[in-house]
C-alpha cells in the first residue's frame, strides 16, 4: 500500500475510519486488518525518522560534525521554502505561473526546493484562503476532512437498548443493528470573474490577493448555501442512505428555539441557531413584547447566512432557520482547501478583460444523525 502522499494526520483519520467500516456486515475484515497494519508501521516508521532527525539536529547544534563552508558577513545563507515563498519576487513569479501557464520562473526561484514535482502557492495566497475558510462562523463549525476520492460514512440507523441481566437467568438476546451509509461524492465549485488589462498590470501580490480574495468568498458562499440545502431538503427521518432533520413548525417567539433544541440528541454540542440577519429582528420583537424577560436565543450563538430566506419573505411551511450542532456536517476536500485558479486572456481580448476561472473540489453532507432541527414558518391562519 502506498501511503506517500498521505500526512501522519490522514493516516490517522484512515485508521479511525477503519474501526467504522469494521461495524459493516459487508466489510473485508482480512483487507481491513492488513491496511490498519500497514498504517500502524507507516506511522512508526514517521516517528521514527523524525526522531532521528531531531537527534541528529541536537548533536549538531551542540557542535557535533564537519563544518564544510563558513559564511562571511552580508553572505546570506541558502533560503528556506518557506521564506522564497514569502517573497515579493515569487509572488510575482506565481502570478506570471497564471497568467502564462509556465511555473519556469517558480521553478527558478524554488531551485532544488520544489516539493514533489509541484509549485506550491505563495504564503500570500496560503493564508489568504485559510483566513477566508475560519472567519467563516458557518463552515468554521463544520466537520472538515481531506480524504481522496468518495467518503462513506456510516451512521446508527437502528440498533437496541442494553440489557439488565441477572445472575442465572437467561442470557439476553443479541443486539440488533442496522447501520445506515452516507456516501460524500466531491463535485468542483467553480467561480469565475472577468478584470480589466490595468488589474492585472498590478504587483503580484497585489494581484494574487485581489483575485484570490474575491474567488474564495464567492466559493466559500457557495458552499455554505450547498451545506445548509443539505439541510433544508433532508427528509425528517432517517433513511439507508440519508440522515434525516425533524422539523419544528413553529414562528419566532420566546420558546421556538428552545423547543427545537428540545428535538436534538444527547450528542449534540455546540448549539446554533443558522438564519438571515433579518429573521433575527421578528425574535428580537418576542423578546420586547415579553418585557425582556426570556432570552429568545437561549444563549445560543447565533450564525448568520443570506442561503436562508428572512422569515418575513418566507412561504408558509419554508425552513426559515436551522437549530443545532453543525458538526454533524461533513465537508471533504479530497485535494486540500485550497483553490485553484486558471486565466483566460482570450475569450473576452476584444473589451480588454481577461477572465480568472477558480474552483475547489469538495464533497459535503450531514453524516451525524440527532443533531440538527428545521424551523418552518406557520401557514396562515384560514378564516
Amino acid at each position: 500500500m502506498d501511503f506517500t502522499n498521505m500526512t501522519v494526520e490522514q493516516l490517522e483519520e484512515r485508521k479511525s475510519a477503519i474501526v467504522a467500516e469494521l461495524d459493516n456486515p459487508e466489510a473485508d475484515l482480512d483487507a481491513l486488518e492488513s491496511e490498519a497494519r500497514a498504517i500502524k508501521e507507516e506511522i512508526e516508521k514517521r516517528k521514527d525518522a523524525e526522531a532521528k532527525k531531531a537527534e541528529i539536529r541536537e548533536a549538531v547544534a551542540t557542535g557535533a560534525g564537519e563544518i564544510v563552508k563558513t559564511f562571511d558577513k552580508g553572505e546570506k545563507e541558502m533560503p528556506t521554502i518557506d521564506e522564497i515563498r514569502s517573497s515579493a519576487e515569487y509572488a510575482e513569479a506565481y502570478k506570471n505561473y497564471i497568467i502564462k501557464g509556465d511555473d519556469s520562473e517558480c521553478r527558478a526561484l524554488l531551485s532544488t526546493n520544489a516539493q514533489n514535482g509541484v509549485v506550491p502557492v505563495p504564503v500570500i495566497v496560503e493564508e489568504t484562503v485559510k483566513t477566508a475558510w475560519e472567519k467563516n462562523e458557518f463552515l468554521s463549525r463544520v466537520n472538515k476532512t481531506a480524504i481522496r476520492g468518495n467518503l462513506k460514512s456510516f451512521f446508527e440507523l437502528s440498533a437496541d437498548g442494553a440489557y439488565e441481566h441477572a445472575e442465572g437467568t437467561t442470557a439476553p438476546t443479541e443486539e440488533a443493528l442496522t447501520l445506515g451509509i452516507v456516501t460524500l461524492i466531491p463535485k468542483n465549485i467553480k467561480k469565475w470573474i472577468t478584470i480589466s488589462d490595468e488589474a492585472v498590470a498590478m504587483g503580484g501580490e497585489a494581484f494574487l490577493r485581489y483575485i484570490y480574495d474575491e474567488i474564495t468568498y464567492q466559493i466559500m458562499k457557495k458552499l455554505v448555501a450547498l451545506c445548509v440545502a443539505d439541510v433544508t431538503g433532508a427528509n425528517t427521518t432517517n433513511g439507508a442512505t440519508a440522515i434525516g432533520v425533524p422539523k419544528v413548525n413553529e414562528d419566532p417567539g420566546v420558546t421556538t428555539i428552545p423547543t427545537a433544541a428540545a428535538n436534538l440528541s444527547e450528542d449534540a454540542e455546540n448549539l446554533c441557531v443558522v438564519m438571515n440577519r433579518l429573521t433575527e429582528v421578528e425574535f428580537i420583537k418576542q423578546y420586547a413584547a415579553g418585557n425582556f424577560a426570556v432570552d429568545p436565543f437561549a444563549g445560543l450563538a447565533k450564525v448568520y447566512t443570506s442561503a436562508l430566506p428572512a422569515f418575513s419573505t418566507a412561504s408558509a411551511n419554508a425552513v426559515y432557520a436551522i437549530v443545532g450542532d453543525l458538526s454533524a456536517l461533513q465537508v471533504n476536500y479530497p485535494e486540500g482547501e485550497g483553490v485553484v485558479i486558471k486565466y483566460d486572456d482570450v475569450s473576452q481580448a476584444e473589451k480588454d478583460m481577461v477572465k480568472v476561472v477558480g474552483r475547489q473540489y469538495a464533497a459535503h453532507g450531514i453524516t451525524k444523525p440527532g443533531r440538527l432541527v428545521n424551523l418552518t414558518k406557520e401557514a396562515a391562519a384560514t378564516t
